[in-house]
């Protein structure tokens, strides 16, 4: 009868490794391995599209859940086995343990751990990536209106605990992922502790949680992608900004002038 709970840990652990290990050597010189040439470049494109790969692969199981299927049907049977094994644990501990991994990311920075950006493009980076993930998340609860396990209300896809936790988890990824695999690794691990947490709290089905992991990893991803171009737009437009104030005379009266380029 536990046969499925195991099968729920087991894959969100190898999803999490696989693109853990997928992204460990983010930048890796030419190797050679008998007349074998490994191209660093290809090496990247394999990453981004790996990394766009699972996610979107784990936003998409959802959403095909969302109609009747065998993933519905391991919804409802890994509810039914949990509620006759009465293995149900009520806890209110993921509710703060959601941002831990992120906690951990800022408390490393404080602590003089060299991270990818320095302190303050960590908080926008952290900050725009929950935006993102919270609009994403509280939109799809909208307009699917899915009833919870528990039947308390219909917000249940997908899991906005879930997506929370793996934005600070990826979060913690981007920002220390040159230092140990196994940051990341303890961040993600924790983040899968929080899904499986809301599935034992009879509050979401496994579909939730799936997608919700997803949407959280990828919001991540975009505004770590997009970030680059956004602080470029920022900074050409304060160097095109001048003001300039200078006293003129005109018509025998003196005036003062201003100058605002753009």
């Amino acid at each position: 009868m536990k046969h499925k709970r195991i099968l729920i840990l087991i894959l969100f652990v190898v999803i999490c490794h696989s693109f853990l290990h997928a992204q460990e050597n983010d930048s890796i010189p030419y190797q050679f391995t008998d007349s074998i040439v490994v191209n660093p470049k290809h090496h990247n494109k394999t990453i981004e599209i790996l990394g766009v790969a699972i996610p979107v692969s784990m936003i998409t199981y959802g959403i095909i859940s969302l109609e009747s299927g065998g993933t519905r049907s391991l919804d409802y049977s890994t509810r039914n086995e949990l509620l006759e094994d009465h293995s149900m644990w009520y806890n209110g501990w993921d509710n703060y343990f959601q941002f831990s991994p992120a906690v951990a990311a800022f408390g490393m920075k404080l602590c003089g751990v060299e991270s990818t950006h320095k302190l303050s493009d960590m908080f926008i980076l952290y900050a725009l990536s929950n935006a993102l993930e919270s609009g994403a998340v509280y939109t799809t609860k909208h307009y699917t209106s899915r009833r919870r396990p528990d039947d308390s209300n219909g917000k249940s896809f997908p899991s906005g605990h879930t997506a929370t936790a793996f934005v600070s988890a990826e979060f913690l990824h981007q920002e220390y992922k040159d230092k140990s695999v196994w940051i990341s690794i303890g961040g993600y691990g924790m983040a899968t502790m929080i899904g499986v947490s809301r599935i034992y709290n009879n509050k979401h089905w496994v579909s939730d949680v799936v997608a919700g992991a997803g949407i959280g990893i990828l919001s991540t991803k975009i505004v770590y992608w997009t970030y680059p171009y956004i602080q470029k737009a920022f900074s050409k437009k304060d160097k095109k900004q001048q003001v300039l104030i200078f006293p003129g005379y005109n018509d025998r009266n003196f005036n003062l002038n201003l100058s605002y380029t753009f």
